[in-house]
């Protein structure tokens, strides 16, 4: 169970058009056609929390083997803030991607198809005999020691940097990264898959690219965004046109692909949409926002995640972009998906979810749910196809959403987790149950931290934040305590 993820940022701006904007609650890319806001980089160096299961190396907590499995948040000890200064990441279904203050990108996670973007077969991997004495199912063996620890890849193979443009924005799919420059300029790395097994990287030419590459320029104007789904990626450029590269099998590119031409069309192409200020992903389903306001959805919608009818089909598909069904007075933030759930966040701090809730993605009690919430034939309930706002919960500042939980941070900087929790990546403790309702996620950890930033892959999560002051955590307990 694997899955990309969503991004947040922190107070202060950064800007792919080198614009400046008001301070606010989060840093942001601003699109140059309209000052849309974009959550993506902080301007205080990041403490970064790991959790949940990593025995693909995903928590980067490093090589022994009781990091495969994390319950609560976990400070990652090779990333200090005064010394790294991580300023954004990005993660994918296995993988995570982190720069720094200088725009040096870092990786860790899984590296079978390249998408850490550097060489990790020369670690020395203690693992230990089946039938030794001490071994157990929790220590079975130690990790790969370059893929579980965080490392930066060769600067060298970014020429942007040379020239003195910095990182924008990092996305990572489940076997594919990217980064995009302040010039407009994507390098990407990894790989494709589809339902056969690995589709390819880039048309016929490239099947796996282990390395940072240029990818050409598929645009007029400069990129000013990208949208990770599990094994696609949008891009949106100044001029508000929306661009899609990768698997297309639930229509997630916008349009049909003919099977003998899918190598011959592997690369970013439009898909018809225009006037448009922000995109977002989920596993197989996309999400855009137009200019004037209006938010639109196609993919895989069998659960109603794209949240455009009330209607639930098994396999259905919406094969053009398509209104989604917002309360008309609804301002639109940011939007997170994971494989079969959707969250909306408007701009004043209201949270919206729709699609599956068999393993609780979409944060709502059973005894809650909507008129409207579909049935199967024994009468159980299987999904809520329309946006449903959430009660009873904090104002949020920011969402993450990975295959079948979330996280949604406060405006107080605490983070509150739901959904499926065997796999620990809701980060609640010891437990494995799943988390019917947003609940604060408690731990010495992060207590004293404003959380910023979050990011959720397939079975673990990733957070950033920022220790507070003396008198802010004093005021945050008294505040916990009332």
């Amino acid at each position: 169970m694997v899955k990309r993820a969503a991004s947040a940022g922190i107070d202060g701006v950064d800007h792919v058009n080198g614009k400046k904007a008001s301070r606010t609650h989060a840093a942001h890319i601003i699109n140059s056609q309209d000052d849309y806001k974009h959550l993506y980089k902080s301007v205080q160096p990041l403490d970064i929390f790991c959790w949940g299961s990593g025995s693909m190396c995903e928590l980067g907590l490093g090589p022994v083997a009781k990091n495969k499995e994390v319950k609560r948040p976990r400070l990652n000890p090779f990333l200090p803030h005064d010394q790294v200064k991580i300023v954004g990441f990005s993660v994918g279904g296995m993988h995570t991607l982190a720069f720094d203050e200088d725009s040096n990108i870092w990786s860790w996670g899984c590296n079978d198809v390249g998408a850490l973007g550097r060489d990790t077969s020369g670690a020395a991997e203690k693992l230990k005999h089946v039938d030794a004495g001490d071994s157990s199912d929790d220590e079975d063996g130690d990790l790969n020691e370059l893929e579980s620890t965080p490392a930066m890849i060769a600067s060298e193979l970014f020429p942007p940097l040379a020239e003195g443009h910095k990182v924008a924005q990092l996305a990572a799919t489940d076997n594919l990264s990217c980064v995009l420059f302040t010039n407009g300029d994507v390098y990407a790395w990894g790989t494709f898959r589809c339902n056969e097994g690995i589709l390819g990287f880039y048309r016929d030419d490239i099947k796996i690219q282990r390395t940072p590459w240029k990818v050409p320029d598929f645009s007029k104007f400069k990129v000013v965004q990208m949208a990770a789904g599990k094994d696609h990626i949008l891009f949106l450029d100044e001029e508000g046109v929306v661009f899609a590269w990768g698997n297309g099998q639930q229509y997630q590119l916008g349009r049909k692909v003919m099977e003998r031409f899918r190598l011959k069309t592997l690369d970013p192409r439009p898909l018809g949409l225009r006037h448009i200020k922000y995109i977002s992903a989920g596993e197989n389903h996309n999400f855009a926002l137009r200019k004037d306001g209006k938010l639109v959805s196609w993919g895989l919608n069998q659960f109603g995640q794209c949240g455009v009818s009330e209607e639930i089909e098994d396999g259905a598909l919406v094969i053009k972009p398509t209104k989604v069904l917002l309360p008309e007075d609804v301002a639109v933030k940011m939007v997170a998906a994971g494989e079969h759930h959707s969250l909306v966040l408007s701009q004043e701090g209201d949270l919206y979810s729709f699609g599956r809730l068999d393993m609780c993605e979409i944060g709502i009690s059973k005894d809650k749910l909507p008129e409207y919430t579909y049935k199967d034939v024994h009468g159980r309930a299987r999904a809520v196809p329309l946006p449903t706002k959430l009660q009873d919960v904090p104002k949020f500042k920011n969402i993450a959403a990975g295959s079948h939980h979330s996280v949604a941070l406060a405006q107080n900087g605490i983070a509150f987790s739901w959904g499926f929790g065997e796999t620990y990546a809701v980060g609640l403790g010891p437990s494995g149950d799943d988390i019917e309702i947003p609940t604060r996620i408690k731990n010495t950890a992060t207590q004293e931290h404003n959380i910023i930033f979050v990011g959720c892959g397939g079975q673990f999560s990733v957070s950033g934040g920022v220790k507070l002051s003396e008198e802010d955590a004093e005021k945050r307990a008294d505040e916990m305590d009332d």
